[in-house]
C-alpha cells in the first residue's frame, strides 16, 4: 500500500500543489513554520476523515478562500483509486471514491491505512483518557468498517440520551423514555468495549516485545484495557445510576469513559515514569501499531514521521528507521545533516519553503 501522489487545493498555506510520491521514504524539509506538517496533516486527514492537531475542520481552508481539497491516488494490492476529500465553509465534509459521491465520509476510512508520528505522541501516555480513546478509535475505525457504524451510532445515542436526561430533571414523564435509549446505548457500549478489550489485549503483546526490545530487556511495558462500564453489565448499570445521571445531566458509563493503562514493571508511567520511558512507551505503542495493521490487513501502513528523530535518542532513532524498511514513509525534519551522517537513503527530496516545493534540494 503506498499513495502515489498528492494534489492540494486551498489547502492550509497552498494554493495549489500536485507532487509524486515514491513508494519509499519521501523527505521534506526546511524551517518550521514553512507547511511540511500541513503535507503530513493533509494525508492524514483523507485517510481518517479528521486533522491530527484540530478539532475544527474549517481550520485547514486557506486564509480567505471557501473551500479545500485534499486528492490522493493510492495503490492497493496493485489497484490505484482516487481519495477525494473536500471541506467547504458552507457545506462541511464531503468525499469519494474514484469520482463517486459517498453518503458519509466515514466510508473513506479504511481505504488508506496510516500511522502518524509526531513529538505530541507523548499526550496519548502523558494527557487525559481523551487522548488514548481516540488513539482507539483512529486505529479502529481505519481497521474496522463495524467499529466504525458503532461509534457513530453510539455517540449519537449518548448525545439523545444527555439531552434527555436533562429534560428529565424537570419533566418526570421523560423518565420512562430512557429505557429506549439505555437499551440502545448499552447494546452498542457492549460491542465497543469489546472491540477495544480485543485490540489492546493484541497490541499490548506486540508493544511489550517490542519495548524489551529498546530497553535491552531491563524492563516489562504492560498496557491496560480499563472499560468504563462493567462488561456485560452496561444497561443495569444506566439502570441503577439514572438518578445520578439526571442530576448531572450526562451520561457516567459507557465507552466514552474508557482509559488505557501503561505501566512499567507494574509502576504507572503516566504518574511516575522518567521522561526518557515515557518516550520509549509512546515509541513502542506506535511501532505495534505498524506491526498490528501488517498482521489484520496484511499490507503495512503508509508512515507519517514529523520531525520525530530530533526527539529520540541514537538507539531509539536507530529502531524507528529499521521499521520504515520497504514501508512507504512521509518524513519531516529541518535539516539534512542527520540523514547525511547516518547515510539513510532517501528515494526523494524535497524543500519546502512558504508552501513552496523544490525537488532534489
Amino acid at each position: 500500500m503506498f499513495v502515489r501522489s498528492v494534489e492540494l487545493n486551498n489547502y492550509r498555506n497552498y494554493g495549489s500543489l500536485a507532487l509524486d510520491l515514491s513508494p519509499g521514504i519521501n523527505l521534506f524539509y526546511g524551517d518550521n513554520a514553512q507547511g511540511k506538517t500541513n503535507l503530513l496533516e493533509a494525508v492524514y486527514a483523507c485517510a481518517t476523515t479528521s486533522s491530527h492537531r484540530s478539532s475544527k475542520d474549517r481550520e485547514i481552508i486557506a486564509f480567505g478562500a471557501e473551500e479545500a481539497h485534499v486528492r490522493l491516488y493510492v495503490e492497493k494490492r496493485g489497484v490505484t483509486k482516487r481519495l477525494d476529500y473536500h471541506i467547504s465553509r458552507a457545506k462541511g465534509k464531503e468525499a469519494a471514491i474514484d469520482g463517486i459521491p459517498l453518503a458519509k465520509t466515514s466510508e473513506l476510512l479504511g481505504q488508506l491505512h496510516v500511522v502518524f508520528f509526531s513529538p505530541e505522541d507523548l499526550k496519548i501516555i502523558k494527557s487525559s483518557p481523551v487522548e488514548r480513546r481516540t488513539f482507539l478509535n483512529v486505529e479502529l475505525c481505519q481497521l474496522s468498517p463495524l467499529y466504525t457504524r458503532l461509534l457513530v451510532e453510539y455517540k449519537k445515542t449518548l448525545m439523545q440520551r444527555n439531552a434527555l436526561l436533562k429534560e428529565a430533571r424537570e419533566k418526570s414523564e421523560y423518565r420512562k423514555l430512557l429505557d429506549i435509549y439505555d437499551e440502545k446505548l448499552s447494546a452498542c457500549g457492549e460491542q465497543l468495549m469489546q472491540e477495544r478489550a480485543a485490540f489492546t489485549e493484541e497490541l499490548a503483546g506486540i508493544a511489550s516485545s517490542i519495548h524489551r526490545d529498546l530497553t535491552e530487556g531491563k524492563e516489562t511495558l504492560s498496557i491496560s484495557y480499563e472499560p468504563g462500564a462493567d462488561p456485560g453489565k452496561m444497561g443495569e448499570t444506566l439502570f441503577m445510576t439514572r438518578d445520578r445521571d439526571i442530576a448531572a445531566g450526562s451520561t457516567g458509563c459507557g465507552p466514552h469513559r474508557d482509559e488505557i493503562g501503561f505501566a512499567i514493571d507494574e509502576i504507572s508511567v503516566k504518574h511516575y515514569g522518567s521522561q526518557g520511558q515515557q518516550r520509549t512507551t509512546a515509541l513502542s505503542l506506535k511501532l505495534a501499531e505498524i506491526e498490528l495493521v501488517k498482521r489484520k490487513i496484511g499490507e503495512a501502513p503508509v508512515l507519517l514521521l514529523d520531525d520525530v528523530l530530533s526527539e529520540l535518542d541514537e538507539n531509539r532513532q536507530d529502531k524507528l528507521l529499521g521499521s520504515i524498511r520497504e514501508i512507504q514513509t512521509l518524513l519531516t525534519c529541518t535539516g539534512m545533516d542527520e540523514f547525511v551522517k547516518r547515510q539513510i537513503n532517501v528515494d526523494k527530496k524535497w524543500k519546502v519553503v512558504s508552501g513552496s516545493l523544490t525537488q532534489g534540494v
